[in-house]
């Protein structure tokens, strides 16, 4: 991460606070994340808590160094960024890839991952699913999102043959 990048996560993380958005769900009203904490909130009814801020996959197969978006993803997550989005379509696979080989070594663990399909077949869900697994290096995702849903028919037809 460089300057720029730091002082841009920085300044996100200050105007969250300044709104409020960093108050912890599980907290009582009003309370805030301990100094030096990212603030968590509950995933909509999920009951996960998730830091406030995430670490955007798009950008993490951009990188000209592999190792550099290793080090960006561990970077996160030690820093409390637990919400890792990504999608299986991202660069041609490679943001699943390498945040898969940035997730080694224990830091599965500590990350809340999804990721985004589009398959609009049972079929074609299922096989980006499982090359999502695979490139990510996990057996599970903590939470999955149909992508790019555009046009209103979408939903129904994604869910068609799932009845």
């Amino acid at each position: 991460m460089n300057r720029r990048e730091f002082i841009g996560a920085l300044s996100a993380a200050a105007v969250a606070e300044r709104l409020g958005i960093g108050r912890a769900t599980a907290a009582p009203p009003g309370a805030r994340a301990a100094a030096g904490e990212v603030p968590r909130r509950t995933l909509g009814r999920t009951g996960e808590a998730v830091s406030i801020l995430g670490l955007g996959g798009a950008h993490i197969g951009r990188v000209k160094d592999a190792a550099e978006s290793v080090r960006i993803v561990r970077a996160a997550i030690d820093a409390g960024l637990t919400f890792q989005d990504n999608s299986w379509d991202y660069n041609g696979g490679a943001s699943e890839l390498r945040m898969g080989e940035a997730l080694q070594g224990g830091y599965r663990d500590r990350a809340f991952l999804m990721t985004k399909f589009d398959g609009r077949t049972r079929d074609s869900a299922a096989r980006q699913i499982d090359e999502s697994l695979r490139r990510l290096r996990t057996d599970h995702l903590d939470l999955m999102q149909l992508h790019e849903v555009i046009y209103p028919e979408d939903p129904d037809r994604a869910f068609a043959d799932c009845a």
